[in-house]
């Protein structure tokens, strides 16, 4: 079963889990059956393909798998209905539709394809089929056509590009890199689709929304390990966001007018106490300078009656607080402006590991129709926290209209 370049840098990866985000006819599923083949060849390994549905499952991959593995003469029973086959070295291929996740519990899995995987439930992953793979140390292969950044496959395509991710790998191919589509149809396609939908299924791009609130927000400009050398006693500026799920505090440095988020703090189930124990464990030499929400001047979670503000004083933390919220929109304003300028200056930079609030700057939006942000997401808190601390240190105001004074003229009625 030869491969394409593309397709052979994906199945020579030595990763456990590899992720293959592709624009349409790229070859995904050439690529599955070679690589359910590849791992079914050694004896008695239970290798399984999921797709979104049964009938997915049956209608693309089916007739195809059979035919290989007879070519191959590994066949010694197929079942028709469960859509497995036993081959003679006592391994076994099986198709499973994601549709149902709950059926597919209790089995230990050597290894495992998740094919069209925006279109399956998050959940079935994560409850039912990463569980399937621990008692093998079982490996997957996840493939795919992106669906947005709000789709779980952007997470796990992020997570093949992070260093620190050492058992992922991942990869990004366009349509004409898959070799199978002729140039001169996808110049139709182009023709023919929005540029939106055309860089979707065709340049596997992952679309962001119209909408999103911290749009200046891009990996490759703001995310940037801090290489300097952090002194002691040097001044740490936190944004904090109380809130019982969760406490969300995020950790900068400042170098002149640029600041740095190092590291960040995402406590569930907890209160201000306790994140500021945590940030004391971690730096317990630095100068902190706190930036809370200004209603933190009487809110109270803790349960010895103490506003957040001065639990925060007691710690030994310098608390800047405005007296009242800004508008949000002047927020907001502000972190897109220190993300991006309008000049193209950047003068805020993320950590990688600071993933909590890579992933809220990312997905949070407006909701439809408004210029109201989405709290429902639970992307609010770290953005809040860092909102705080950014509309007070770097303001964006917008500008007043000078409004006349009104004027009593001094003229008298005549009396004729």
């Amino acid at each position: 079963m030869p491969l394409s370049p593309p397709q052979k840098n994906i199945a020579d990866s030595e990763a456990r889990f590899r992720v293959a985000v592709s624009g349409r006819r790229f070859g995904k599923t050439h690529i599955a059956i070679r690589e359910l083949a590849k791992h079914a060849r050694i004896h008695n390994q239970i290798c399984w393909a999921v797709f979104p549905s049964y009938r997915m499952a049956k209608a693309v991959v089916w007739d195809t798998l059979k035919n290989n593995l007879r070519e191959l003469n590994w066949i010694a029973k197929v079942n028709e209905n469960d859509l497995s086959i036993k081959l003679v070295n006592g391994s076994q291929i099986a198709l499973r539709g994601a549709d149902n996740f709950d059926s597919l519990r209790g089995v230990g899995l050597n290894f495992l394809v998740c094919d069209e995987v925006a279109d399956i439930d998050e959940r079935a992953w994560t409850e039912v089929l990463r569980p399937t793979l621990s008692d093998r140390q079982g490996k997957a292969l996840f493939l795919g056509t992106p669906k947005g950044i709000n789709n779980w496959l952007y997470d796990l395509y992020q997570r093949g590009q992070d260093p620190t991710e050492l058992q992922w790998a991942s990869w990004q191919y366009t349509t004409v890199e898959g070799g199978v589509v002729p140039p001169e149809e996808i110049l139709a396609a182009r023709n023919d689709l929005d540029e939106a939908t055309f860089r979707q299924e065709y340049l596997a791009a992952f679309n962001t929304t119209t909408n999103r609130v911290y749009y200046s927000f891009d990996r490759k400009q703001n995310i940037r390990a801090f290489t300097d050398t952090i002194e002691k006693h040097e001044i740490l500026y936190t944004g904090w966001d109380f809130n019982i799920d969760p406490m969300s505090v995020v950790i900068t440095v400042r170098r002149g007018d640029t600041l740095y988020v190092i590291d960040e703090i995402c406590l569930f189930t907890s209160n201000t106490q306790e994140a500021c124990d945590e940030l004391r464990n971690r730096y317990p030499d630095n100068r902190i300078w706190a930036y809370p929400d200004p209603a933190s001047r009487q809110r109270k979670t803790s349960a010895g009656g103490s506003t957040d503000l001065s639990i925060l004083a007691n710690n030994g933390f310098i608390v800047k607080a405005p007296n009242s919220h800004t508008q949000i929109r002047d927020r907001i304003n502000a972190v897109n402006s220190r993300f991006k300028s309008a000049s193209g200056q950047v003068n805020l930079y993320v950590d990688a590991g600071c993933r909590h609030l890579i992933e809220s700057v990312e997905k949070q939006s407006y909701k439809q129709g408004s210029t109201i942000p989405d709290k429902d997401s639970g992307f609010d808190h770290m953005n809040d926290a860092l909102g705080y601390m950014i509309d007070y240190m770097f303001p964006v105001r917008r500008d007043t209209s000078h409004v006349a004074q009104p004027v009593t003229w001094g003229h008298k009625l005549s009396a004729h």
